[in-house]
């Protein structure tokens, strides 16, 4: 889940980082909020200008419910939500409401992995085959070199998002075996040769932690972290949420354009990569932790800690370089950071010439942001429920100001919004580029029927096309949430739309044939340059089944 900027989705971190799945919305039913409070002493961020940035980006990006915090110095010194959970409903989000926080549980994996290094059970540098022996990548040189850091670092030689459909958008398969399929991912480049964004390695993490410790991951998170920071409300994943839980509902636009609710879904089989649902209230627990260099203070008033301030520095450094594109427009060109990369479950870059950690989370519906600034001992925490990463950035860079530079005046809000402008009429337009080169009169070279089967790949499973009258229906058999029907689009080339709309992962399916006229394969790519990368359909070559 991330490109030159850290995507969204677990995943849609490039689109979603760069705030451009957000367009112009009407304005959001609301509830009653309480004013924001901020603590006298730290007065640079005023409240009622914090209302106005929120209000703005509610309406600006059609945001239902947002809920911040803000920790400076070891304290609290805000935490609170505006709008409502899901649209149409009255209840308020509020300090305690749950949001997916998604791929921001990579650095309580990260973690983990380091309390384990402290306690002597592993090594970062171990092979991951000295704790999994059963471990394969698809490439045996890189089965064998891979150690414990290149599961937390994106340069595994993996694509960007590969392997994501075996747990995006839900499978029925086990963390197992979702790492087991590893063998069968196709590899883009070498082993540690560059930065691409993935979230299977994390699962197989999740696995090295239940190993070393002898817990259930879900055990081990809560032992080692929730219960002792105070994080009473905080969840493993979606499975866990419980009657009453004052949760939020995610929120997409269906086929990019209206606002509703979003499917449902839990990340059983990769909850290591994105899986946790907190509110901002415990999340400025974990923020306090980690600024404290991995300490925190007990109940009876006694410091302990949960990590050592090496493996906390290990974390927080640059082992992957990251690309540094030019700004989407010239308005964030002063968020152009002078390094960018990804450490072990953190990014590190720079902003207004201080060190950042953080990280985008990005779930059906729901995407947020954590941002630790260590020189000034403040972090923020944005949790939204719905899928616009402009949001969450543009108000993560307002509050930085406000605390860093507050004379600067850079309208963030203005400029995400723009960006977000100007992708959304960058994917129209490609979108009309391949309307326009359609041969609409174009007929399939078999009869429908003979597109119709299971169909089957390598690393995710079978694919069943069937006939249903006079269209074909294609079903993903692992994943219920795909299925769909194919629209003929032009030769032998078919478009699937997916009965959810909100899953806004419409695909191109080609079939080709052999010399004798007989099907040979069937590929895959997204139709939209706006779908999220974790459908990483252009991975999947599809051969029938015989």
């Amino acid at each position: 889940m991330s490109s030159p900027t850290p995507a969204l989705r677990l995943s849609c971190l490039a689109l979603l980082a760069a705030g451009l799945l957000a367009a112009t919305p009407p304005v959001l039913a609301d509830a009653p909020a309480a004013p924001a409070t901020v603590a006298p002493e730290r007065a640079a961020l005023d409240p009622a200008q914090l209302d106005v940035w929120v209000e703005q980006v509610r309406e600006r990006f059609e945001v239902p419910g947002i809920a911040i915090a803000v920790v400076k110095d070891g304290e609290v010194v805000l935490e609170r939500g505006w709008g409502v959970r899901e649209l149409g409903k009255p209840e308020p989000v509020d300090a305690h409401t749950l949001f997916a926080i998604a791929s921001n549980t990579k650095a309580f994996t990260a973690a983990s992995l380091s309390m384990l290094a402290d306690e002597g059970k592993l090594s970062l540098d171990d092979r991951v085959v000295d704790h999994l022996p059963w471990f394969r990548m698809s490439d045996p040189y890189v089965t064998s070199q891979m150690r414990l850091r290149d599961l937390l670092t994106h340069r595994s030689g993996l694509g960007l998002g590969a392997g994501d459909l075996l747990f995006w958008p839900g499978s029925v398969y086990t963390t197992e075996e979702v790492v087991r399929r590893l063998k069968d991912v196709p590899l883009k480049t070498g082993l540690r040769e560059r930065y691409a964004y993935d979230n299977i390695l994390y699962a197989a993490a999740t696995l090295v932690i239940e190993q070393a410790s002898g817990q259930l991951y879900a055990q081990f998170l809560q032992q080692r972290f929730f219960g002792p920071l105070g994080m009473a409300s905080t969840r493993f994943n979606a499975d866990e949420l419980r009657a009453g839980d004052n949760a939020a509902t995610g929120h997409a636009k269906a086929d990019f354009t209206t606002l509703r609710p979003t499917f449902p879904l839990t990340w059983h089989n990769a909850s290591g990569a994105g899986g946790i649902y907190s509110s901002v209230h415990d999340m400025s627990r974990w923020m306090k932790a980690q600024l404290a260099g991995g300490t925190f203070v007990d109940p009876q008033g006694r410091e302990q800690r949960l990590f050592s301030e090496k493996r906390q520095q290990s974390m927080w450094s640059l082992h992957s370089p990251m690309n540094i594109a030019e700004p989407a427009v010239p308005e964030l060109a002063p968020a152009r950071p002078d390094f960018l990369g990804y450490g072990e479950g953190w990014i590190t870059s720079e902003f207004r010439g201080e060190k950042l950690a953080w990280h985008t989370g990005g779930w059906p519906g729901m995407v947020s942001r954590v941002t630790l600034v260590p020189g000034r001992d403040l972090g923020i925490v944005v949790l939204t429920n719905q899928e616009a990463g402009g949001a969450f950035n543009a108000l993560t860079l307002q509050i930085l100001d406000a605390f860093l530079q507050p004379a600067q005046g850079n309208d963030w809000i203005a400029a995400y919004a723009a960006a977000a402008g100007k992708a959304r009429a960058k994917a129209d337009q490609a979108w009309q580029e391949r309307v326009a080169a359609r041969d609409a009169r174009s007929k399939p070279s078999l009869p429908l029927s003979a597109y119709a089967g299971t169909w089957r790949d390598a690393w995710y499973g079978d694919v069943e096309i069937v006939r249903n009258g006079a269209e074909l229906r294609m079903h993903f058999k692992p994943s219920p949430l795909l299925s769909g029907t194919l629209q003929h689009w032009q030769h032998d080339t078919f478009l699937v739309k997916w009965d959810d709309r909100t899953l806004n992962g419409d695909a191109f399916v080609t079939f080709s044939l052999d010399a004798d006229g007989k099907l040979r394969e069937a590929r895959m790519e997204a139709a939209s340059e706006l779908t999220d990368f974790s459908f990483d359909f252009q991975d999947l070559v599809l051969k029938p089944v015989r």
